[in-house]
């Protein structure tokens, strides 16, 4: 069993905030599943509004307090609280640092190389399948394609 020492550090600023996202199962070569800490800058999301079809995400609170919005509701997460999102369920989550300090938390999720990634704000759509990524606007046009890195 390898233990991870240097795990794989992403971090990334654009229109939806800052965050640092270490990437465990990356690292440790893992295919089934993804695992990674991520922590969000005060004011940051985690991302737009999306559901997967394929693709059950599993997110557990580790420092700081977020708020979760699930369809219309807004929850506030602590330390030691867990969210679920099954795969299928048409109902976008994100979550989000209203806060002053910034809040840590663990995600895991499947990986599959078929999933729908829907964006029920914008309509877009992102099609992951045989390793390619392609994202669509409401009316279908293509508007990227880019080879996935998992």
């Amino acid at each position: 069993m390898p233990v991870v020492r240097d795990p794989e550090i992403e971090t990334g600023d654009d229109e939806i905030g800052s965050f640092t996202a270490t990437r465990f199962s990356d690292t440790g070569g893992l295919t089934q599943f993804g695992a990674f800490t991520e922590t969000l800058s005060p004011g940051s999301r985690s991302s737009n509004l999306h559901w997967h079809a394929s693709s059950d995400e599993f997110v557990y609170v580790l420092s700081g307090t977020v708020t979760l919005r699930e369809g219309d509701t807004l929850t506030e997460m602590e330390p030691g609280m867990a969210a679920t999102f099954k795969a299928g369920v048409p109902v976008g989550h994100y979550l989000e640092n209203r806060t002053d300090e910034p809040v840590t938390y663990l995600v895991v999720g499947t990986r599959s190389d078929a999933d729908v990634v829907t964006y029920p704000l914008s309509g877009e759509v992102l099609t992951l399948k045989d390793g390619v990524k392609t994202l669509q606007d409401a009316a279908g046009n293509i508007l990227r394609t880019e080879k996935s890195q998992r």
